[in-house]
């Protein structure tokens, strides 16, 4: 059973509008209706086209748009469909008809390239406020194919955001229909699971993702962080020698240096060190040499994976010089943000309150820049903030599920 909103989504196909806004908070039904919508449109209105499903990145659009379609019964009664892993293209058949649905991953500023040359009947751009503007305007470009259509939707970011100003704001001279959905607008959620998810989150995440409020970032980042519940004493017996141990480190000069060593289990995450060297405060500035030598000593004969910063070129080949085996960060810092919030509310991130006092000190003054809001953009302020950059560069590195 659908909703009524949800209704308002399958209908879109036969009414005059040329794009289709849905926006608001997480788990509100959004992307499962829109995919099935938008499948079933192309499917009986084209064949032998080509269309797109974008995201994040293609592994979100296999997850968040792939599986559940392919779950449908409706669909997999109906049509022939075979996704092919490799070249990402989701092929669909209903006897003589034919469509191609495209995956594309829109990471970057360079992600443009990716779908260019490609003629498309339509392309549903889900996470669309996460993707880059050249991104998303070089696949709505795409569509030239008459009767096409262009499908977004999203999760609130800034009031100031490009997409809400230029797409939301002005949807009725788009002609785009737009919806905005609540938790309640999702017949599947029961009480005790939309409260869950209420939980999950606290300050401007809460007012985005369960408010579905396009608000401002201002104030303390990780309001969230308890000092309760997201510290521990000492783990508990063996934890740690049955976690996946990694090293992520946040490189600096006349800045700090900070090393955190990280236990994951696969539920729980601890931070149970830190290395911290302030050249400030010291008066000391040291080599790459001197530090790899430090980090050597830090990770000591338990060798693991190692998360430097990207931009940390010289420190990255002294380390490995030595052997130990470094991956380059992924320094996104909205992403990063929004991932380490949500594992501070779920307390499944915790800090040794004894041995980590720089990183904890840090998460207690990390702040939104207000000046950067003001101009729309989503960034902390680059004080104090040498912990919790090492912090993200970890959680950056985990996959996508344990977000979910």
């Amino acid at each position: 059973m659908f909703s009524e909103k949800q209704m308002k989504i399958m209908a879109f196909p036969h009414t005059s509008y040329d794009a289709l806004i849905c926006d608001g908070a997480v788990r509100s039904g959004k992307t499962s209706v829109m995919s099935l919508s938008f499948f079933r449109w192309a499917m009986l209105s084209f064949t032998g086209q080509a269309f797109a499903f974008c995201g994040k990145s293609v592994g979100a659009v296999e997850r968040n748009i792939v599986t559940p379609l392919l779950a449908v019964k409706w669909v997999r009664t109906r049509f022939s469909v075979k996704y092919n892993r490799g070249d990402h293209v989701l092929i669909a058949r209903d006897g003589n008809r034919e469509n191609r649905f495209y995956l594309f991953g829109g990471k970057d500023e360079s992600s443009y390239t990716l779908i260019q040359g490609i003629t498309l009947a339509g392309v549903l751009l889900d996470e669309v406020a996460l993707m880059p503007r050249s991104f998303v305007e070089q696949a709505l470009a795409r569509c030239s194919v008459s009767g096409a259509k262009m499908w977004f939707n999203c999760n609130p970011e800034n009031p100031l955001h490009w997409f809400r100003q230029e797409w939301i704001l002005k949807a009725q001279e788009r002609n785009a229909l737009h919806l905005h959905f609540l938790m309640g607008d999702n017949p599947g959620l029961d009480d005790a699971t939309r409260q869950r998810y209420r939980n999950m989150y606290s300050g401007v995440f809460y007012q985005r993702y369960i408010l579905g409020q396009w608000v401002m970032s201002e104030g303390l980042i990780y309001d969230m962080f308890d000092l309760t519940e997201n510290v521990y004493k000492q783990a508990p017996t063996g934890a740690l020698y049955s976690s996946t141990r990694y090293i992520a480190c946040d490189y600096g000069t006349t800045n700090p240096c900070v090393f955190l060593d990280i236990y994951d289990d696969g539920e729980v995450i601890r931070v149970d060190r830190e290395y911290r060297w302030d050249s400030r405060k010291e008066r000391r500035q040291k080599t790459d040499q001197e530090y790899a030598d430090d980090f050597m000593e830090f990770m000591g004969k338990d060798w693991c994976t190692v998360l430097v910063d990207p931009s940390a070129a010289s420190f990255i080949v002294a380390l490995r010089q030595r052997g130990a085996y470094v991956r380059e960060a992924d320094n996104d810092v909205s992403d990063g943000i929004r991932r380490t919030g949500t594992l501070f509310a779920r307390r499944r991130l915790l800090v040794n309150e004894a041995n980590c006092m720089g990183l904890i000190d840090e998460l207690g003054t990390y702040m939104w820049d207000d000046k950067a809001a003001q101009r729309g953009e989503e960034k902390p302020v680059k004080q104090q903030d040498h912990g919790p950059d090492a912090l993200r560069y970890f959680v950056n590195y985990l996959p996508d599920w344990r977000f979910e």
